[in-house]
């Protein structure tokens, strides 16, 4: 059945190999190019950290949460997709009680565990038998978990489980710095709007000083109380009555 995995056993990871490991991360961080190419790097990084250790295949993918943005997944191939997309669907199984508990989740053989029945079945029918959900730290408004899948029953041991921790901590740190980026990005796009915004504000009080020889509050009261009567964005409004200036103006 799933149960909790506890952290801080006392096994030790290769450190050779845990620092191959980090380099990996830093490479896939400077060469990919869009958040969903780290996911699915990460995800196959992750699948072949855990194949190594418990020497079974084993599939990864891993789930990002973000606040006001739907899921985004990435998988080490399109069966771990597959997969991950399963237990989303039917909103049960490991990686679902490790990204609500804040706890590993391991599930050592499907074919005979009471727990999460319909998504025991389906991993049968898939063609594996034990899965391990691990959380990744992140910030306070995103959440992440990966989800390893193995073809055989026991693959987990608590070696392969101290490796999946091990990576896991890595990962999540890598990732932390992935989703700093497009949020700066998308920031910076959203100040660029708000200054474009004001300065077709400003020219459309402009216009209708000149119109009525009245001062920039006055004329912004007046694009604001016309912005309400329309029912009209006040950036729209003020934009078509640029334009309609322009389009009257007598080149010199």
């Amino acid at each position: 059945m799933g149960v909790p995995v506890k952290v801080g056993v006392g096994l030790e990871s290769n450190e050779e190999a845990c620092t191959g490991d980090a380099e990996r991360l830093a490479d896939l961080l400077v060469g990919s190019e869009d958040l969903g190419a780290i996911l699915d790097g990460t995800a196959s990084l992750g699948a072949a950290v855990m194949t190594r250790s418990s020497g079974t295949r084993i599939e990864c993918a891993v789930t990002l949460g973000r606040r006001k943005r739907t899921d985004t997944i990435g998988g080490s191939s399109d069966q771990a997709m597959l997969l991950n997309r399963i237990e989303q669907t039917l909103g049960q199984g490991p990686c679902i009680d490790a990204l609500d508990s804040g706890r590993p989740v391991l599930l050592h053989d499907a074919q005979a565990s009471p727990q999460w029945g319909d998504y025991c079945g389906a991993l049968c029918v898939a063609g594996m038998r034990s899965t391990l959900g691990v959380p990744m730290e992140l910030e306070q408004d995103s959440a992440a978990v990966l989800n390893f899948f193995a073809p055989t029953p026991g693959t987990f041991t608590p070696d392969a489980v101290a490796d999946a921790l091990t990576f896991a901590g890595m990962a999540g740190k890598a990732l932390q710095v992935a989703i700093r980026i497009p949020t700066l990005n998308e920031a910076a796009e959203d100040l660029d709007a708000a200054m474009e915004s004001r300065s077709v504000i400003n020219r459309a009080c402009g216009v209708i000083i000149s119109q009525n020889r009245c001062t920039h509050d006055e004329a912004f009261r007046i694009l604001r109380k016309a912005s309400n009567d329309r029912n009209q964005k006040l950036r729209e409004l003020a934009q078509s009555l640029v334009d309609g200036v322009g389009a009257h103006k007598t080149p010199v």
